[in-house]
């Protein structure tokens, strides 16, 4: 069986799996904060073609997603549907919200 994706490998593999590409032009500062089981906070900066990621908060995003971590790693798996998750209110966003309709398309992730 293979190892079970956790919000920690996830989010470790967010730097790897950027597809700068798909994200040109864009400089952004994004906070995770993830509670649940796999609670966390986490900051990702997408900036001159590179992505990056830290623990912790970011003095001012450019976009907060909150959500359980169970339900974010469904929506990154395929397993649920984003706008369902945002309208059932199980991911909340807040800022700019093009910006988070876009995001998933900045990373080849598993799913």
């Amino acid at each position: 069986m293979a190892d079970e994706l956790t919000i920690e490998k996830l989010i470790e593999l967010m730097p790897k799996a950027f597809l700068p590409d798909k994200a040109q032009g864009v400089d952004a500062v994004i906070q995770y904060n993830l509670t649940g089981a796999q609670a966390g906070d986490w900051v990702i900066t997408i900036k001159d073609g590179k992505c990056t990621v830290a623990k912790g908060a970011a003095d001012n995003p450019k976009l907060t997603l909150m959500a359980d971590g169970a339900d974010y790693l469904a929506v990154v798996t395929g397993k649920l549907n984003p706008m369902s998750a945002f309208s059932a209110g199980k991911i909340k966003l807040k800022g700019d919200l093009g910006l988070a309709m876009k995001l998933m398309n900045f990373f080849k992730l598993p799913g």
